[in-house]
């Protein structure tokens, strides 16, 4: 089960290694393929493509693509939640994957469309039970419906899997919280945790949450043992505790985490990490990947 309070072994990795830049260039991975009963879920906000006429060159799509195929082609995650994903840059993650991989969601629009917070699966692991995609709003199944002050629609997409190598069954949520507005991501929370609390089943929750340890959302989360912190709870972390917007600078220890990964208390966390990996010469992203193992508990032992 998660102990929050253990110590944990951390791995340091500096993103300023030249060994490790080399490494990252040649696809190393910072967790890598994790075989079963272990499930190597990851969380990252991938950066929507701009349409600005001159963006900075750090941030041009075509800039970033290659990097982020090679990362993901690296690491492998068994289940993966993407933020900020527009329709080609979704198709582009799905092919960078593999044929092995599948994934729901769609954009957060009325017709469906703009940006969105797929879940991406190993199909050959996982198989799909069923999956929704709500507005967070007042009216969650009014697609686009915006109600908490946020001036954009925002999501959460829900998906439960049976895992075909344990025969554990849980569900995994991925959503991506307001930038502006404390209150659509303070109301957010609490609907996000109502249905984790709602479920007998156990929960993995991906987010870019724009909101740091210790805050107002993230308290109203692991209120009560909703959910779990998995970089608290983690046996051994695999990385520094690097702020995850590193904004295409080099990562700094002491930036506050806004990129979570979190789990039901029952959860077993072996592993933790932050990836601080450049590839093919710059950063895939503005936002680091946060990663975490997982062991899903045996069936009767949630609560």
């Amino acid at each position: 089960m998660m102990t929050p309070d253990r110590p944990a072994e951390t791995r340091s990795v500096g993103p300023e290694s030249s060994t490790g830049e080399r490494s990252a260039a040649a696809g190393a991975a910072l967790i890598g393929p994790v075989p079963a009963p272990g499930l190597h879920v990851m969380s990252w906000n991938i950066r929507r493509r701009t349409f600005a006429l001159t963006p900075r060159r750090a941030d041009r799509w075509q800039r970033r693509a290659p990097g982020l195929r090679s990362l993901l082609q690296a690491e492998r995650p068994t289940l993966l939640g993407v933020q900020e994903a527009l329709p080609d840059q979704a198709r582009f993650v799905a092919e960078a994957l593999g044929g092995a991989y599948a994934h729901v969601g769609h954009g957060r629009g009325r017709r469906a469309t703009g940006e969105a917070s797929p879940i991406y699966y190993d199909a050959d692991r996982l198989e799909l039970i069923d999956w929704e995609q709500r507005a967070l709003s007042d009216t969650p199944h009014h697609p686009g419906s915006r109600s908490w002050g946020n001036l954009i629609p925002r999501s959460l997409v829900a998906a439960t899997f049976h895992d075909r190598m344990t025969s554990r069954t849980f569900r995994a949520l991925n959503t991506h919280l307001d930038h502006l507005s404390h209150r659509s991501r303070l109301r957010a929370a609490q609907s996000i945790r109502d249905l984790v609390t709602d479920s007998p089943l156990p929960a993995v929750f991906l987010a870019d949450l724009n909101a740091r340890p210790g805050s107002a959302p993230v308290k109203r989360l692991l209120q009560d043992g909703g959910l779990a912190d998995t970089w608290a709870a983690a046996a051994q972390r695999d990385s520094q505790e690097w702020g995850t917007f590193a904004d295409y600078r080099t990562p700094r220890v002491g930036r506050p985490r806004i990129d979570w990964i979190m789990a039901s208390p029952e959860v077993d966390v072996a592993r933790a990490a932050i990836n601080p990996a450049r590839h093919h010469g710059g950063w895939p992203s503005d936002h680091l990947p946060v990663h975490a193992v997982l062991h899903l508990p045996q069936e009767g032992d949630a609560g």
